[in-house]
């Protein structure tokens, strides 16, 4: 019974979606790295925490909405592009924190020098605004 609903098409289709989830992960953790001064891949393997944090908790933000846009879209390409949307709004997102709202913090210097604090809000910003995103792209 259950090899009528696995077809060569079927098959196809979860490869195509997964593998344009994971070009999607690839292009947001990129352009995530230029939203900062410092390599964070290299600070990561030095064993520095924060910036552990701040990196995955934009992947998992992105992980949520990439989730939801395979769950609502009408084709690769819509999810594909709502995908797009997702990875600018969690660098604008990034952006609103660290300059509007916390104008006399440097948290790129703070997330660098391995202050958790900031590197777990930064991972749990990140979260919020991928969970929201995933939300409106549910109208």
């Amino acid at each position: 019974m259950m090899m009528e609903y696995i077809t060569g098409e079927t098959v196809g289709n979860f490869l195509a979606h997964f593998g344009v989830g994971v070009l999607l992960m690839l292009l947001g953790l990129t352009v995530f790295a230029f939203t900062t001064k410092f390599s964070e891949v290299k600070l990561i393997k030095e064993g520095n925490i924060a910036v552990a944090l701040k990196l995955w908790g934009k992947a998992i933000g992105l992980g949520i909405v990439i989730y939801t846009v395979w769950a609502g879209s009408v084709n690769l390409l819509d999810a594909f592009i709502w995908g797009l949307v997702g990875i600018a709004t969690q660098v604008i997102a990034y952006w609103i924190v660290e300059y509007g709202l916390t104008p006399n913090t440097d948290l790129a210097k703070e997330v660098e020098n391995g202050n958790l604090a900031v590197g777990f809000s930064l991972f749990s910003i990140s979260i919020v605004v991928g969970l929201l995103v995933a939300a409106s792209l549910t109208y």
